[in-house]
């Protein structure tokens, strides 16, 4: 839902070393004045309404095995499930299988070739998630990952499928899915809140850097009705965190290095993928 035909208002500031977002210098835009939040407190009622009743699941938790992480703390102290695996022995292996979903399809004398997680081939189920953090000692940033949209994964088309909310997902937040298909895009193929637990921090990564010569289409709307959550973009070479202002809807230039700020209370923000119609697409570019 658009708020007014006025352009989006742009970031002042020395953007060097960032990578800027839809011909802007600045790798961020704030969208409170284009979009109408006006119902984002009732939203935010239904969302942690809705919350404590839907299914969720662990993400984040290979950041540095995705060689995604700014080189200065590939090495720091906070375990990655995807070096944790390929440590395992084979009869550790074994073990941690036994914790899957049901049967896995996959060749036990060849398990090293698979990778794992929400971009592997092999999809980790909750007790094998649980396994990881409790005796390996994984971090895992976003234990508050509830799939709206059951869409495509892969971070290169996750924009091209019009996916439609499931059942449970529409009687458990009618109001929060109207205002969703509300939004400027002309489809949206992923949709997904990002929660993070009291005194857990978004690690900092980057996606799609590999692409940034012939990026994906990278439309995307954030909206934090709660209005708590403080992410930054970070300067791996000034070691600069940039933070977002308090704002309720903004997008951002992902292959800058992004993360999360650690706080003494839980939050979460929804993150909305698809394709802008055109008139937003105007509104919010250079």
């Amino acid at each position: 839902m658009l708020e007014s035909k006025r352009k989006v208002k742009v970031p002042e500031g020395d953007w060097t070393g960032f990578i800027g977002v839809h011909g802007h210098k600045s790798p961020y835009l704030i969208l409170d004045d284009l979009l109408d939040t006006s119902c984002f407190d009732a939203l935010h009622e239904e969302i942690c309404l809705g919350l404590v009743n839907a299914d969720h699941s662990y993400i984040g938790g290979n950041h540095k095995s995705t060689n995604i992480v700014p080189p200065e703390f590939a090495d720091d102290e906070y375990k990655d499930f995807g070096y944790v695996i390929a440590n395992f022995t084979d009869e550790e292996f074994e073990v941690f299988m036994r914790l899957a979903d049901g049967r896995v399809n996959i060749d036990m004398s060849n398990w090293r070739s698979y990778t794992f997680g929400e971009d592997g081939q092999i999809e980790l189920s909750w007790r094998q998630l649980q396994y990881l953090k409790i005796k390996y000692g994984v971090y895992f940033p976003w234990k508050g990952f509830v799939e709206f949209l059951p869409g495509d994964t892969n971070w290169n088309t996750k924009h091209l499928v019009d996916a439609q909310f499931p059942d449970h997902i529409q009687y458990s937040f009618p109001r929060t899915c109207a205002y969703l298909r509300s939004l400027p895009f002309e489809s949206i193929g992923r949709c997904n809140v990002m929660g993070l637990e009291a005194n857990d921090h978004g690690t900092i990564h980057r996606d799609n850097f590999e692409m940034l010569h012939n990026p994906p289409i990278n439309d995307f709307i954030t909206i934090c009705p709660g209005g708590n959550k403080d992410l930054f973009l970070y300067n791996s070479e000034q070691r600069r965190k940039e933070f977002i202002p308090p704002c309720k809807a903004y997008t951002f230039n992902d292959m800058n290095y992004h993360g999360v700020a650690a706080a003494p209370y839980y939050r979460y923000s929804i993150r909305v993928d698809g394709i802008f119609t055109d008139e937003f697409r105007e509104q919010i570019s250079a």
